[in-house]
This record gives C-alpha cells, structure tokens and sequence, in this order.
C-alpha cells in the first residue's frame, strides 16, 4: 500500500550518502534525483524512499512517533542493515532480534538526521 516515504534533511549531500550505502544491503539503488531530494527504490512500480530538503525552507525536524519500516527476507538481513546503520553514524532504537511470538523480527535505528527507521522480516 505504500507508494514512498520522505524522510527530511538538513544535509541532502550527507544524508544521500548514508542511504546510498545502507539501502545497497538490500538492492535498492537511486531511482530519482532532483535538486531538493534523492529517492531509491528496488523496482518501478514498488515502494520507495527519499531524503528532502523541506519545500518551506524551513529546518527539517524528526517526526515524534514517526517512523518508516523497511521489509527484507531474511533476519541476517535485519542483522546486517541495523549493524550498517550503526557503523554509517546511525543511532540505535532497539536491538535486532524477534519482537513478541508472532515471527516478527525487527531492528530500530535512526539516521544522522534524527528519522527513526525499522528494518523487519517474518519467520
């Protein structure tokens, strides 16, 4: 159901780096590039991610509450994306590791602007 998420910045050429790296783990490569954002995604027509800098030119700030989960197949996979967050300067929201009894499996981190992103699998 989702189409994309945007994820404000202060820092366009900085935060493009951090996901250029990170959204590679999973095959996710620059899909659009304008002046005011970059968006990567794994194929036309699935669900993407951007990085803004605010049309009102005002400051980007980090939603309270918000966040923006990215789905893999595999906990390795959540092991490896929350680890490479941490290293690339992302702070840590929660461990990865199974979440309740239901096979969700998830690691929280937020990027070097302050967003806070899960990256999750079930089984």
């Amino acid at each position: 159901m989702i189409g994309y998420v945007t994820l404000g910045t202060n820092d366009l050429a900085r935060a493009a780096a951090f996901y250029d790296t990170l959204l590679a783990d999973i095959g996710a490569a620059r899909a659009m590039e304008m002046e005011r954002f970059v968006m990567w995604g794994t194929a036309p027509g699935q669900p993407a991610l951007a990085v803004i800098l605010p049309y009102d030119g005002q400051a980007a700030t980090i939603g309270n509450g918000g966040m923006t989960a990215l789905a893999v197949d595999s906990t390795e996979k959540v092991d490896r994306l929350h680890a490479k967050a941490l290293a690339l300067g992302g702070q840590d929201e929660g461990p990865a590791g199974p979440r309740g009894d239901s096979g969700f499996y998830a690691g929280y981190f937020r990027d070097l602007d302050g967003n806070k992103l899960a990256v999750y699998c079930y089984g």
